[in-house]
């Protein structure tokens, strides 16, 4: 699924190494998607803490209602400095986390 966001957040090396680990096809993509929630909330938990309550409003209007990404990150460049840094800051802090999980689960995987 496309998001705001989306062009700011790299998690296909983080896709590859779920590849890579021993899982049926459903529970790797049982994982994947609780990587982009995840990283949603992450991402919106950023953003929301750094709106106003009247821009929080907006905000969540406009997700509910603009296509156009690029309007919705205009607007919140508009609303909090560096915004986009920001955002990637807070994917790329996330996905190190999750690596170092994957990391931590072929360990145990060949400890077994």
């Amino acid at each position: 699924m496309k998001f705001f966001y989306t062009k700011l957040v790299n998690i296909e090396t983080l896709i590859s190494n779920l590849d890579e680990l021993d899982l049926s096809t459903g529970e790797k993509a049982h994982l994947a998607n609780l990587v982009d929630s995840s990283l949603h909330s992450a991402i919106l938990d950023e953003i929301l803490s750094n709106l106003s309550p009247e821009d929080k409003k907006l905000f969540l209007e406009k997700l509910e209602t603009e296509k156009d990404h690029d309007k919705i990150l205009e607007f919140l460049n508009e609303k909090i400095e560096n915004v986009e840094d920001r955002v990637k800051k807070v994917s790329e802090q996330l996905v190190s986390e999750l690596h170092e999980d994957i990391k931590q689960a072929k360990e145990k995987t060949k400890a077994d």
